[in-house]
């Protein structure tokens, strides 16, 4: 059935889904802007720590090697604009911030530890690979060869 025959509150049914649901191949997709956030290195990182519970800034940058205190910051602030990170502030003396998962941080990083779990898994074949590319790269020409041996036309 086209869209143009389906009835009227399907069509307005199926547009809601799609405008909630997002099109990331789509240039303006407010979904590409969340998939950068999770999807970063530093909020890959910063999802896993917080997966294992809750840590304050310090801990968190101390667990994540290499983050700056601003990347740091502003991958916290994204995650928590987002809604997969809460801040909770508390009033004491020094001010202590403690940073763990909402229920939906918990949903999209059990996904990302997923990954990262196949990608360590697989961390051989993903070197065997660059090992055969590089090794494509570097061999000479084959003078003229085409791939399967045959001369190139003359053009």
């Amino acid at each position: 059935m086209t869209a143009s025959k389906q009835p009227k509150h399907q069509r307005k049914s199926m547009a809601k889904w799609a405008e909630q649901r997002g099109n990331l191949y789509a240039a303006a997709c407010p979904s590409r802007g969340v998939l950068d956030h999770v999807t970063s290195r530093w909020g890959v990182l910063v999802l896993l720590a917080l997966l294992e519970g809750t840590h304050r800034f310090s801990e968190l940058r101390r667990k994540v090697g290499g983050v700056s205190e601003k990347m740091l910051a502003q991958t916290l602030h994204a995650l928590e604009e987002d809604g997969f990170v809460v801040r909770e502030v508390f009033p004491v003396i020094p001010p202590r911030v403690d940073y763990s998962l909402t229920p939906m941080g918990q949903e999209v990083a059990t996904h990302i530890e997923a990954l990262t779990y196949w990608i360590e898994d697989n961390l051989p074949r993903v070197f065997a690979a660059r090992a055969q590319h590089a090794a494509r790269k570097s061999a000479p020409a084959s003078g003229g060869a085409g791939r399967a041996g045959r001369r190139e036309p003359a053009v």
